[in-house]
């Protein structure tokens, strides 16, 4: 079934002093708080399937275009994008909004800012659920370094990602195609990834993906249009900034991934998602419980790739709801 085409006006949006800086967010409902936190190449918008149903559960539903997208503030310096910033502006959404606690709910990227405020930050976060990435622990060096091992001879985007300005000039030439190749080449609608996790080096993040015609049902092209309008705005740098703070997280925050998760947790993915291949030879969503002390509802959704709430918003919204339910 194609998802319901929702338009980004018929939400409410309002902007939260937080940390410093100003972040755009959807704001619906009334309840305990529940923060959604979006990926890469995301914005506020990702989480249009979900932001109603948990509204009408009973929450008050905040989700941010996280700092460096969207209507966001954008700073330039690299290291505002580090770990400790973006739990920062999490917290501050919690404090601004007057509450003591939140529950948290990322994807991508989010997933792992919000398993580390989890831990971090533990008498804020009452709950937190990650889609496409569970909670990893601490390893004996960054995870940059361990993908340059991993990637050694082959391209790897996040390696790719490290050189400043190289990446963001690529994806910002045509930004339309950039997301259509990214979001389709992501999604449980290719048959493997397989391909282009083993090529050589050379050539940027686009070389080899697709730019489907017509685009799967599951983004409309209204939907699209919303997506590219921001990033032609906003452009990739702060986005990217993210994955250039891998080595800065791991010496700056020496807890980081040292303790599992002890608040009720959740963890939601695709089954054709990417991300859990990779380690080769090592299912990344195997053990997704090993770093939850109460994993609650643990979901591998067939046949879905990493865009997994938009890909899949009926079965995405029934675990989230069933963990939420679980709380009381």
């Amino acid at each position: 079934m194609t998802p319901e085409d929702i338009q980004p006006d018929s939400f409410t949006l309002r902007t939260i002093k937080t940390n410093g800086i100003s972040l755009r967010a959807a704001v619906e409902g009334e309840g305990p708080l529940v923060i959604l936190v979006h990926g890469w190449p995301e914005l506020w918008y990702t989480w249009r399937h979900q932001i109603r149903p948990i509204a009408r559960a009973g929450y008050r539903v905040v989700a941010p275009d996280m700092r460096g997208y969207g209507g966001s503030d954008k700073p330039a310096d690299v290291t505002a994008y580090d770990m400790a910033n973006l739990m920062a502006d999490v917290v501050g959404i919690i404090d601004a909004l007057g509450e003591q606690t939140a529950i948290l709910i990322g994807h991508d990227w989010g997933a792992p800012i919000c398993w580390n405020t989890a831990t971090l930050h533990s008498a804020r976060i009452s709950a937190v659920a990650g889609l496409s990435v569970p909670h990893s622990r601490r390893g004996k060096g960054a995870v940059i370094d361990l993908w340059r091992q991993i990637y050694q001879g082959k391209f790897f985007y996040q390696n790719y990602f490290q050189a400043e300005g190289v990446a963001e000039a690529e994806l910002e030439a045509d930004v339309r195609t950039s997301l259509r190749k990214i979001y389709y080449g992501l999604s449980g609608n290719i048959p493997s990834m397989e391909n282009w996790l083993q090529r050589p080096p050379g050539g940027g993040l686009l070389q080899g993906l697709v730019d489907p015609d017509p685009f799967p049902g599951w983004l409309s092209a209204n939907e699209l249009d919303y997506f590219v309008e921001n990033f032609q705005a906003g452009g990739f740098r702060g986005p990217i900034n993210r994955y250039r703070n891998q080595n800065r997280d791991y010496d700056m925050l020496p807890m980081m991934g040292a303790n599992p998760v002890a608040q009720p947790a959740c963890f939601i993915a695709g089954a054709k998602d990417m991300v859990r291949a990779f380690v080769p030879g090592h299912d990344t969503y195997k053990n997704a419980a090993i770093n939850c002390t109460d994993l609650r509802v643990n979901t591998v959704i067939d046949g879905v790739g990493h865009w997994v709430g938009e890909e899949a918003p009926d079965q995405v919204n029934a675990a989230l709801l069933e963990f939420l339910g679980s709380l009381a």
